[in-house]
């Protein structure tokens, strides 16, 4: 299974990927972004599928909720059934302030749990921070 040093980031919004690279780039977080614009590319990504014949395992997996074909919530689901990616860093990065979202959220293992601001500078202040922990900070899991 291959392992990179990229995000993936799973957003069907093009206004928010576009604020998402620009945060990122803006802060010097300079991995490759793999971007799924909906769960099923999302999981095609992870594991392998029709698209993407070889699986690729992130550093990091940036997850919106709110996906078309495939939820965010089973997107976060199915990598944590799966004993190769159980232990890979999620970030849900959404606009749902429902508690409902957020308790799932924690119940299928998120490691956090980030609400978009609507304001730029505080949403590229909230990427840098994730940036500057999971990527730079955080000593990730050892992957086989």
């Amino acid at each position: 299974m291959n392992i990179n040093k990229v995000i993936l980031l799973v957003e069907d919004n093009p206004d928010d990927e576009a604020l998402t690279i620009r945060a990122l780039k803006k802060n010097n977080i300079l991995n490759d972004v793999i971007v799924a614009r909906d769960g099923a590319e999302a999981l095609d990504i992870i594991f392998g599928g029709n698209n993407h014949p070889e699986p690729c395992i992130p550093q990091l997996v940036l997850l919106d909720l709110n996906l078309p074909k495939v939820s965010g919530l089973e997107v976060l689901k199915q990598i944590r059934s799966n004993e190769k990616t159980r232990i890979l860093p999620v970030v849900v990065l959404t606009t749902s302030n429902e508690d409902k979202d957020r308790l799932e959220s924690y119940k299928l293992g998120v490691n956090s749990y980030i609400r978009k601001p609507v304001d730029f500078k505080q949403f590229s202040e909230a990427i840098l921070q994730v940036g500057l922990y999971w990527l730079v900070l955080n000593e990730g899991p050892p992957f086989d």
